[in-house]
């Protein structure tokens, strides 16, 4: 403070161990910026105030510069906080359908939120009326105090660093800038969205206070079980009964798709719990192009209940063509699983 500007006017002698002592404390601050003064001296930093970051000057300039009167002490400008904020983002829910989801719709979300006072423009004060400055900080949005050397500074109570009260507020929204509202938004959900999937509307949300942008609105999904597929991203898999005799034989049935039904052939000698795929009929990627596959798993099912004929041509199979019940060492993957169940 000796050698500031304005306690030396027209004397390039101080202003020049002024700037040393910035250029200084800028080291100082900055702790690369100091390591490498340490190690290299003065060519570690770029020489002289050309490598310094001037913002570094803005905590030196908080403390200092209103306390003595000097103002913009280091450069930086002591800034009040601005009155504009940005609102709050909002979340809604929406259910759908397992075929909303894998196919997408055009879907309306009703929102309550608060909007900005269209009386008032957001800005809370009556018509013809604006924000007169704080009379308790004068207008600086901070109010100082004195701590021996130093001046501590502090949000102002009054005006919770606004820098400006509204002494005429606006009838409508009572000086706050916004009013709560309803809303019906038009969402276009895309096909292939998974359930939690989070879809982004910006500007949607809440209004900002005093002029300032709104906040965005993230709509969440959830979807429904579907009481045949289940789904593996794009992938769907199902489950479909065939009888002992199409499993040996082979066959051709009708297998349902999110698209309607689907000829699938069964090869013959076919085992149970052998799964089958079907290109082309899962979900479509989202935003993209292609489509999963549908996984059809066979299963042979024994018939719980036969009669007499049944029986007769069953025993009769039996006799032509038995099956040896000799045990076989499980495979690999089989023990793997047994292991991790």
């Amino acid at each position: 403070m000796q050698y500031h500007p304005d306690r030396n006017p027209n004397n390039p002698d101080a202003e020049e161990k002024f700037k040393e002592c910035s250029e200084a404390y800028a080291i100082l601050a900055d702790g690369d910026k100091r390591a490498a003064y340490d190690r290299f001296g003065h060519a570690g930093i770029g020489g002289g105030m050309g490598g310094i970051d001037p913002s570094a000057f803005q905590d030196l300039n908080d403390i200092f510069g209103d306390f003595f009167g000097f103002g913009d002490l280091f450069g930086g400008g002591g800034k009040r906080r601005t009155r504009a904020q940005r609102g709050a983002d909002l979340r809604e829910d929406l259910t759908l359908r397992f075929d909303e989801a894998v196919f997408g719709k055009e879907a309306q979300v009703v929102v309550r939120r608060h909007e900005t006072c269209e009386t008032c423009k957001g800005s809370g004060a009556a018509a013809g009326k604006a924000p007169v400055n704080c009379t308790t900080c004068g207008g600086r949005g901070q109010v100082r105090y004195q701590q021996g050397f130093f001046s501590m500074a502090r949000t102002c109570p009054t005006c919770q660093g606004a820098g400006s009260v509204i002494t005429d507020p606006c009838p409508k929204c009572k000086g706050q800038g916004s009013i709560l509202g309803q809303r019906t938004i038009d969402a276009k959900i895309p096909a292939g969205v998974e359930d939690g999937t989070r879809i982004r509307f910006s500007g949607l949300g809440e209004a900002g206070a005093f002029g300032g942008p709104a906040g965005d609105l993230y709509v969440v999904l959830h979807v429904k079980e579907h009481p045949i597929f289940e789904r593996e991203g794009i992938h769907l898999h199902c489950v479909v009964p065939i009888s002992f005799s199409q499993a040996a034989l082979g066959a051709e049935i009708r297998v349902p798709t999110l698209e309607g039904e689907h000829t699938l052939k069964i090869p013959d000698g076919v085992q149970s719990s052998t799964t089958l795929r079907i290109r082309g009929k899962g979900v479509p990627v989202v935003n993209g192009h292609g489509k999963g596959d549908l996984f059809v798993e066979v299963r042979v099912q024994t018939p719980s209940k036969l009669n007499k004929r049944q029986k007769e041509l069953l025993q009769e199979l039996e006799t032509i063509a038995q099956v040896e019940n000799k045990p076989q060492r499980s495979s690999l993957l089989g023990k793997m699983k047994d292991i991790f169940g």
